[in-house]
């Protein structure tokens, strides 16, 4: 059951409010970008490739997916802050754990629970955000923390590129210990609790699993989750790899990396805030099949022009840009459609695609790895394919759609 705390609002306890939720919702991000720059470092202090190292990203992304699943069943039966207090501690544990470790093995290990950790952080955010607030301000929040997010990958590669260049690398892990810390003591003495636990909540696998399974036999679900999540790959690619592209590949500082992933950021953020003035005029589907097609033509020539050797960075860098903007307009389009359907089981909807988004990075991530060349063309092969797989569920999956459910901007209307 929600707690009443939105009465009494004050202008000084809205922004404390937002200011923490913000905190929790970037916590994530800079977890994935700011250690990017150190790749290299991190690489000889443990003696194996920067391909190697992008293991540690994979077991990452991983631990995302799993938190996903794991924490919207939590939050609804404790409340929401003692699943926080739990996921907060595992990641300042596994942060710690980071700084100390020597060898790959133990690193990516430790990735692995740190997402998990740092997972509790954004869910509880995302979630926190209805109970806290009313609803006419709901929508404007969700933007406040959207620009958090879409801002945390322009600073946290510029920030871990300046530590990395000045300290050793295991600094960047005992500043996100600090940070987390931080975090942890605003959500216990200034974050309320907004959400009374509920006993009555089975935790028990079969009822769990049950609405799991009713979600996957909805076939506009499945289209759009998952097509979404093939397109989002591309992100992923472009995260994992943008070191070895432009650190090994192209010899750029980690000063200058971090500037330029910054740089490549606005072409994510700046397509997503454009999707929602383009949403006004357009359906959610057309918009999912222009961008599709957009990245599969823009990918192969990334591809074609990277096994040839045709493009420097100039060339490089405006393919990854037009990439970026392709996820940037699909990925609202297919999470709009992915959870129209559901006016019951939105959560357990809303987990499995995120879990999947996840699950298919994490795979993305690991065929960086696997393709040990130190050029564009890893980054290259991974969109090419994500981003046909994606048309391909598209564009069948939807023939499979009997009753299709529109997602009208914010509002979801049934037709």
């Amino acid at each position: 059951m929600a707690i009443d705390s939105k009465q009494n609002m004050t202008k000084q306890k809205y922004f404390v409010l937002i200011l923490i939720l913000g905190s929790l919702t970037a916590l994530g991000p800079f977890s994935i970008d700011m250690y990017l720059p150190a790749f290299e470092a991190i690489g000889k202090y443990l003696h194996v490739s920067t391909d190697e190292v992008t293991l540690s990203l994979s077991s990452y992304f991983i631990g995302i997916g799993a938190g996903q699943l794991l924490y919207g069943p939590l939050l609804d039966r404790f409340g929401r802050k003692p699943p926080l207090y739990w996921g907060l501690g595992l990641y300042i544990v596994a942060s710690m754990g980071c700084f100390f470790a020597t060898s790959l093995e133990t690193l990516i290990v430790l990735r692995f629970f740190q997402a998990v950790g740092s997972c509790a952080a954004s869910v509880a955010a995302m979630t926190m955000v209805r109970d806290l607030f009313p609803v006419e301000d709901i929508a404007k929040v969700f933007s406040m923390l959207i620009l958090v997010l879409g801002a945390s990958p322009m600073l946290a590669p510029t920030i871990g590129s300046y530590i990395s260049t000045h300290f050793e690398w295991q600094i960047i892990f005992l500043i996100l210990t600090i940070i987390a810390v931080l975090i942890l003591l605003a959500v216990i003495f200034l974050l309320p609790e907004s959400y009374q636990p509920d006993p009555t909540y089975s935790l028990k696998p079969g009822p769990i699993i049950g609405n799991f399974l009713t979600v996957l036999k909805d076939a506009q679900f499945v289209t759009y989750a998952f097509g979404g999540a093939f397109a989002f790959a591309g992100l992923f690619a472009y995260v994992s790899a943008s070191p070895i592209v432009f650190i090994d590949g192209f010899h750029l500082t980690k000063n200058e990396f971090g500037w330029l992933f910054a740089g490549l950021s606005v072409g994510f953020i700046g397509s997503s805030q454009l999707n929602s003035l383009l949403i006004k005029k357009y359906k959610s589907e057309k918009m999912i099949n222009v961008s599709v097609v957009c990245m599969v033509i823009i990918s192969t020539v990334f591809f074609i022009g990277s096994i040839n050797h045709w493009f420097g960075m100039a060339a490089t860098i405006a393919l990854i840009f037009g990439v970026l903007c392709c996820v940037g307009i699909c990925a609202p389009n297919t999470s709009a459609l992915s959870l129209a359907p559901f006016t019951q089981n939105a959560g357990a909807a809303s987990a499995l695609m995120g879990a999947a988004q996840m699950a298919v990075g994490a795979g993305a991530s690991i065929g960086i790895s696997a393709i040990k060349i130190h050029s564009s063309l890893p980054m290259s092969v991974v969109m090419i394919s994500s981003s046909v797989i994606a048309l391909l569920i598209v564009f069948i999956g939807k023939r499979f759609i009997k009753h299709k459910v529109e997602a009208s901007g914010d509002v979801v209307v049934g037709h």
